[in-house]
């Protein structure tokens, strides 16, 4: 049962006092707070084998090898660092008390606040456990941003979050979501952001990690998760590093040939601005919540959700949700991840929505102080044609705008902040993604060729977003009838 309101101190002396649980604390750059909240609580001799923090980066790379990265707050390292410290466990004391005992190794790697409050505070934070005596061992693995304005508060923090962790792992591990939620308990998102949360190991098997990451942003712990092609969640601080993002927005229910073609040629036009490097570019297909929850009346589809990221990933494409309903917090959040150009791409409903000045209230500097975020020294829209009902095709000439706004769009567009994608396939413009759901889910010949080749089959076979398929069940077997009628036996 989950009860938020246990402490983190009743937490951790829970955990010393039950004689199964035995292991070590590796914990790096931040000091060794979540060890310190088990020696606080007492009765810590029945919990910690070994403590330790290696913070020379020499002395690090003595224990666990060096990072090709250079950097040390990373995930590779953590894995390093588990994968020691669960080791020497099993190997000094397998023997002794591996028959009733269930081991782990917590560990942390973590930059906190430096003195000058000058650079950003982050980490990554995993526990490697077993749930039985000799069983094979679970990963959990998280990864947090750090808000407090003062460092021991960050540290304090850090303490909190790794007790709740272990304490997760051994008395939730049946209810993943209900693990999760424990993570922020004494917590909160102004204080602590987890961004990335990964379930790895036998007793896990049933646990979609892509829906953790789902439940992160719906929750409010982070405002985006990413998924790369595979499938696999990311970290977007590491998987965007020193990356140029082109960024395209929409509800992709289903991703259709006008989506391909606008990703296709936004990507082409990309490539030829100056300032890019060819090898540094990451398309990414962005759902939001706002979107998510478009369709249905309460709370999010799940399977929806996950059926949407497994067609986007088998074209290929890395996937974000976010909570972001504005463009300019979209494009504040991936300016964080990256120093390099940011393009977005639209059409002009979404322009249209970008310059309502009725999304920017609550700014005191209204429409302007969002534009001064959304069209930073590094930031482009690519603006794809829109077939309007009136049978027109609209570009970036055809914008209109009030009159007030008319001087900061010519602005913006004799700056080269926005342009026409100039390469596009007329036929495609034609494709409405309402109706080509509204085959779908009728049945009707045609939608097939309106979506990118294997995307049909996949709807079909998987009988996604409303699609009619017809379930055909094997015979039931009937007994066998005796001479009299009556079944054998």
């Amino acid at each position: 049962m989950y009860d938020k309101t246990i402490g983190t101190k009743q937490k951790a002396l829970r955990i010393n006092l039950d004689r199964r649980i035995y292991g070590s604390f590796a914990e790096i750059g931040a000091g060794q707070e979540t060890a310190a909240m088990f020696f606080k609580a007492g009765g810590a001799s029945g919990t910690i084998a070994k403590t330790m923090s290696a913070y020379d980066m020499t002395f690090s790379d003595a224990i666990y090898g060096p990072e090709e990265s250079g950097r040390y707050v990373v995930e590779s390292r953590l894995i390093k660092m588990l994968n020691k410290e669960y080791s020497l466990m099993e190997k000094r004391l397998a023997e002794q008390r591996g028959e009733t005992t269930t081991f782990f190794a917590f560990a942390n790697t973590v930059v906190a606040l430096n003195y000058q409050k000058t650079n950003e505070a982050h980490g990554w934070i995993g526990l490697r456990f077993q749930l039985e005596p000799k069983a094979p061992y679970n990963d959990v693995i998280i990864h947090v941003r750090m808000r407090d304005n003062e460092n021991v508060l960050q540290q304090q923090a850090l303490g909190i979050i790794g007790v709740n962790l272990i304490y997760g792992c051994y008395y939730y591990y049946k209810s993943p979501e209900t693990l999760l939620l424990s993570l922020m308990d004494d917590l909160s998102p102004e204080r602590i952001e987890i961004d990335m949360i990964r379930f790895d190991g036998p007793d896990f098997t049933n646990v979609d990690n892509r829906l953790m990451s789902l439940y992160l942003v719906r929750n409010g712990f982070t405002n985006a998760a990413l998924f790369g092609p595979d499938g696999k969640v990311l970290q977007p601080s590491e998987a965007l590093y020193k990356r140029h993002i082109l960024l395209l927005r929409g509800r992709l229910r289903p991703v259709t040939n006008v989506h391909m073609d606008i990703l296709s040629n936004g990507y082409k036009q990309f490539l030829e601005e100056p300032d890019i490097d060819p090898t540094r570019v990451v398309t990414i297909a962005e759902l939001t919540l706002h979107n998510l929850a478009a369709n249905v009346d309460h709370g999010i589809d799940e399977k929806d959700f996950l059926d949407r990221v497994d067609i986007l990933c088998s074209l290929g494409q890395t996937v974000m949700i976010s909570s972001f309903l504005e463009y300019y917090r979209l494009v504040a959040y991936l300016s964080r991840l990256t120093r390099l150009k940011i393009g977005l791409i639209l059409g002009i409903p979404n322009l249209e929505y970008i310059f309502e000045e009725q999304h920017y209230k609550n700014l005191p500097g209204g429409i302007l102080e969002s534009f001064a975020t959304l069209f930073s020294r590094k930031v482009k829209l690519f603006v794809y044609p829109t077939l309007m009902s009136d049978g027109i095709i609209y570009k970036c000439q055809d914008f209109q705008l009030a009159p007030n706004l008319q001087p900061l769009y010519q602005y913006l567009i004799a700056n080269d902040k926005i342009d026409d994608i100039t390469d596009y396939n007329e036929e495609n413009l034609h494709i409405s993604t309402d109706r080509v759901l509204q085959m779908v889910k009728a049945g009707e010949d045609g939608w097939e060729a309106m979506v990118p080749e294997g995307v049909a089959k996949i709807i079909k076979d998987n009988c996604l977003f409303g699609y009619p398929c017809e379930v055909i069940y094997p015979p039931v077997p009937q007994p066998l009838q005796t001479a009299a009628g009556s079944p054998s036996p």
